[in-house]
C-alpha cells in the first residue's frame, strides 16, 4: 500500500503520522510539502496530519485549504483514494469541502489534552473494520477548536447514512451530537479530532489506534 502525508507550515503531527503509516504498511510514506502540489501516482492513502497549519491564522485550516496541494487532494478523492484527516487535518478537510460541517472553538474555551473514550458507531467502514466487536476505544485528543458543528439537515443526513464514525463518551468540546469523526458520502474520507497515530505503540497513548491503520491496509 502506498501512502503519503501532506505537510503544511505548522504541522506538528506529521512525524507521528509517518511512524504510524510505516508501522502499518511496512513502507515509508511520501512526505509531500504542501507547495509541491503533487501526490505521487499510485498513492492509496493520504493522511492530513494535525498541528497548527499557518498558525491557525484567519480560521483553523482555512489558509491550508487554499494551498497548491489541495487540488491534488480533491483529485485523489475523486478517483477513489482514501484520505484520513486528523485534528487540524479534519479542520482542513471541512474547509476544503471534502467533508461537511466545521470545527469551532471548544465550548469551554480551553485547550483539551487527554486520553478520550470514543464509541465506535459502526465497523462497516474502511477505517473501522478491524475493530470487530469492540464498542469503545481510548484515543488521545489535543485541540482548542474541536467543536463539530453543522446544520440539522446535515447532521440528520450523516446519522441516516451511517456516516458518523465515532462519538465522544463524555463530550470534551461541545460537538453536536457528541460527534468525534465523520465519513464522506463515498466512504473514502474520514475526518476526526482524536489522534489514532498517537495510540499505536502502547507507550504514547495505548494501542487503540492500531486497528484503524490495519483497517485501511485491508481495504486497500
Amino acid at each position: 500500500m502506498k501512502t503519503a502525508v501532506i505537510v503544511f507550515p505548522g504541522s506538528n503531527c506529521d512525524r507521528d503520522a509517518q511512524v504510524a503509516l510505516r508501522q502499518a504498511s511496512g513502507q515509508d510514506p511520501a512526505m509531500v510539502w504542501h507547495k509541491d502540489g503533487t501526490i505521487p501516482d499510485g498513492t492509496d492513502l493520504v493522511m492530513v496530519p494535525g498541528g497548527f497549519s499557518y498558525g491557525d491564522y484567519l480560521r483553523c485550516g482555512a489558509m491550508a485549504a487554499n494551498s497548491p496541494v489541495i487540488a491534488q487532494l480533491h483529485a485523489h478523492a475523486e478517483r477513489g483514494g482514501y484520505i484520513l484527516g486528523v485534528c487540524n487535518g479534519f479542520q482542513i478537510l471541512c474547509e476544503t469541502g471534502l467533508l461537511p460541517g466545521a470545527l469551532m472553538r471548544n465550548t469551554s474555551l480551553d485547550f483539551v489534552c487527554r486520553p478520550q473514550q470514543l464509541k465506535i458507531e459502526s465497523t462497516n467502514s474502511a477505517f473501522t473494520s478491524a475493530y470487530g466487536s469492540t464498542s469503545e476505544i481510548s484515543i488521545p485528543i489535543a485541540h482548542h477548536d474541536g467543536n463539530y458543528v453543522a446544520d440539522d439537515t446535515t447532521l440528520d443526513t450523516l446519522e441516516g447514512e451511517g456516516r458518523v464514525a465515532f462519538r465522544y463518551v463524555g463530550n470534551p468540546n461541545g460537538s453536536a451530537r457528541d460527534i468525534a469523526g465523520v465519513i464522506s458520502e463515498n466512504g473514502r474520507v474520514l475526518g476526526m479530532m482524536p489522534h489514532p497515530e498517537r495510540a499505536i505503540g502502547g507507550h504514547e497513548g495505548g494501542t487503540d489506534g492500531t486497528a484503524m491503520f490495519e483497517s485501511l491496509m485491508a481495504a486497500a
